[in-house]
């Protein structure tokens, strides 16, 4: 990963979403030798004085918010530590807002993790426009935790997916699935839906095709050269390419239903730094069949 401490962090808040974050974030810190950080947004900046809250009953809504909080990060932990005995967990209620408070937290994070609905607290509130703006802002990948045909049961078998479009973003997230299909001990299928893309966008205009050759020819062509230096550095990885003629997000959405993981980049070509999440990255967030972990550009602060 591109972050430097050994930690995961996954937010919570006591959903049946944030507890399959939380199992699933657990079973990979553990088998990797990683801390678990576990946080909760409290959100209490709004019940002070002068945030639409006053008196005496206040104090006792604070309170009650502190204690529902606190529940849930115990919960939270007891399931991690069930899952690695000897995996090194921390927790902490926040009292930020969710977005400012993931994104600082992915400052100190390998991957931050959310499960896919909520009860108003991280897990529902990255979804829709919070999960574009901390996907596209974290410091780190961001994982959201999705099961088959949305049910609770997150897949655990089938290969690692990779969405391949010659963005700079989808070079990173290439990087990133080659390494966790070689953690996982799993095929990677690398999947380039080169309809969607018109020759300059891709490879520049300098492009040319050679006279017995056919745009498809090409383009697997292409594909090809660019895996092949990536299955140098992780020749124990058994790649799977996919070149197919159809909508990227419609090409990964289909392949996440046999997979344990779909990684893909914030925006691909055409996509603005520091903008929403592309309409791919998005698409799989919110349908996909198993976890996404969408990966934002290098920053270079």
């Amino acid at each position: 990963m591109t972050a430097i401490d050994p930690r995961i962090t996954v937010g919570v808040d006591g959903s049946a979403g944030s507890a399959a974050a939380v199992t699933w974030a657990a079973k990979i810190a553990s088998a990797r030798h990683l801390e678990l950080r576990i946080v909760h947004g409290l959100q209490v900046a709004g019940y002070y004085y002068g945030g639409g809250l006053s008196g005496v009953g206040t104090g006792v809504l604070l309170e009650a918010v502190w204690a529902d909080g606190e529940r849930a990060l115990a919960d939270a932990r007891a399931l991690a530590a069930s899952i690695g005995p000897n995996l090194v967990i921390t927790t902490e209620a926040l009292t930020d807002s969710p977005v400012p408070a993931l994104i600082d937290e992915s400052r100190h994070a390998r991957m931050l993790v959310v499960g896919r609905t909520g009860t108003g607290g991280f897990a529902e509130a990255l979804l829709g426009g919070t999960a574009a703006t901390v996907a596209t802002h974290a410091h780190c990948p961001v994982a959201v935790v999705r099961g088959r045909a949305g049910a609770a049961e997150v897949p655990e078998a089938g290969p690692v997916v990779v969405g391949v479009d010659g963005s700079p973003n989808s070079e990173q997230a290439l990087a990133i699935a080659f390494e966790e299909a070689s953690l996982r001990g799993v095929p990677l299928v690398a999947v380039h839906a080169w309809i969607d893309a018109s020759y300059a966008e891709t490879y520049g205009s300098a492009r040319i095709l050679t006279p017995s050759e056919t745009l498809e020819e090409e383009e697997n062509r292409l594909f090809s050269q660019r895996l092949a230096g990536w299955q140098e550095k992780f020749p124990d990885v058994e790649i799977r390419p996919e070149l197919v003629r159809d909508r990227p997000r419609h090409a990964l959405l289909e392949a996440s239903r046999a997979a344990q993981l779909v990684v893909v980049g914030s925006h691909g070509r055409g996509g603005f730094t520091g903008m929403l999440l592309g309409s791919t990255s998005r698409a799989l967030v919110e349908h996909a069949d198993c976890p996404v972990l969408v990966v934002r550009p290098e920053r270079k602060d």
